[in-house]
């Protein structure tokens, strides 16, 4: 809760990956909130004052995801919701602004993005979602302390420095600051 509020104003990238791991968690303890909070969230909280929240927190992620369907995959609509705005700022940096510097990043990680839609089933999704998805999954192998090639690293890396550019803009235009004619 405190992570995810942090995270949702530095780095929209990081929340929803984030939470991507909290929808997981909450599939993975079968929507059990005691569970979840002894398992997981005692374990890790500092402050047991913030123990309340956290657990009211993970009941309406519960319930939003019950309410939605999310219970066997799929993300809840706040997840989605962000996901569509970076998807059209994506689409706008390429056709509206002419951003060169998005265009070169978009095209230096063309292949490996392709490459991963193909890995992961992920063919009929569009690019952002599956960047985003990319890196939820590099998260995943590190933490299961997993190695991950040299090569894979190498494309990773191709793919973090695009959706990180992307996060920076999508700050940019949400607290004001974006500039929608860069020339």
């Amino acid at each position: 809760m405190l992570i995810a509020r942090q995270k949702l104003n530095e780095n929209i990238a990081e929340y929803l990956i984030y939470l991507y791991q909290i929808e997981d968690i909450i599939r993975a303890f079968q929507f059990n909130t005691d569970q979840i909070v002894e398992v997981f969230v005692k374990p890790n909280l500092p402050d047991s004052s913030f123990l309340n929240q956290y657990r009211a927190w993970y009941n309406d992620l519960i319930q939003q995801m019950k309410d939605q369907g999310c219970q066997k995959e799929g993300h809840i609509e706040s997840v989605r919701e962000i996901i569509m705005e970076l998807i059209y700022l994506h689409n706008t940096l390429l056709t509206i602004t002419n951003d060169e510097k998005y265009k070169n990043l978009c095209e230096a990680s063309t292949e490996y993005l392709n490459e991963f839609k193909q890995k992961s089933h992920m063919a009929s999704r569009h690019d952002v979602e599956v960047l985003i998805h990319a890196m939820y999954m590099k998260f995943q192998l590190k933490v299961r302390k997993q190695e991950i090639s040299p090569e894979t690293e190498e494309a990773m890396d191709k793919l973090r420095v695009q959706l990180a550019y992307l996060s920076r803009e999508y700050h940019r235009m949400k607290n004001g600051t974006w500039n929608i004619n860069p020339n």
